[in-house]
């Protein structure tokens, strides 16, 4: 359950980076880490030793970012002791390293090597990227738009309504354009924990009309130019 929780959580990696340089951090993190255990069930040369089965190097492997790109954006004192909005993320991954102890500690070591070598940039992994073809064909695979799927909605729903005469009607002028309201603090907290800075994430806002991911996709390809 904690397992699933982060993995759903570092997804905001994918939107602070892209898909395409995240699905490279995935398969790299991934490659290393079963690396790392080989070597180390190699070493250690005990045979009743397993490791837990799991997803344990990706998800420790997002830690690195996490504690060095995602900034605190909430703080709250309980009995005297202060905690962060990642406080819970921190408590959940120590849960998960200690949970079956050596056979978890290891692959969450393993993990946390292959996000430090990923952060420092080991073979210029950060610039790697895949083909654009490659990309695009996954993205259409298995993750479709919004946009195409609202499209698909709309045509669905305007091709069930009948089609009747309608009497022309006299042309009336169009109703004033309302002006784009002040973006919530919730969603400008939300732009500032995946990195972006709070004058450019409400900019991003007001563009995208309060929506958090269009405003996402406007901070990312600015920083892409």
């Amino acid at each position: 359950m904690f397992g699933l929780y982060m993995l759903y959580y570092f997804r905001v990696f994918e939107r602070q980076i892209g898909s395409n340089k995240y699905s490279v951090f995935i398969l790299f993190s991934s490659i290393t880490s079963i690396l790392c255990e080989v070597l180390a069930l190699a070493l250690l040369k005990d045979s009743s030793l397993k490791f837990t089965a799991g997803p344990y190097g990706l998800i420790f492997a997002s830690f690195i970012p996490f504690y060095l790109d995602i900034p605190v954006s909430t703080k709250v004192r309980v009995f005297g002791v202060q905690f962060s909005d990642k406080s819970f993320i921190y408590l959940a991954g120590l849960q998960l390293l200690l949970s079956s102890w050596k056979r978890s500690i290891f692959p969450g070591i393993c993990g946390l090597v292959a996000g430090s070598l990923y952060r420092l940039n080991f073979f210029y992994i950060r610039k790697a990227k895949f083909p654009e073809f490659i990309s695009s064909f996954f993205a259409r695979l298995s993750w479709p738009s919004i946009r195409s799927m609202s499209a698909t909605s709309t045509r669905n729903v305007m091709g069930s309504v009948p089609s009747y005469a309608v009497r022309p009607v006299e042309p009336n002028y169009p109703a004033p354009v309302p002006s784009t309201p002040e973006p919530l603090e919730a969603s400008i907290a939300t732009l500032v924990s995946m990195g972006f800075d709070r004058n450019s994430a409400r900019q991003a806002l007001i563009r995208a009309r309060n929506d958090v991911n269009v405003a996402t996709n406007i901070l990312l390809e600015s920083q892409s130019l």
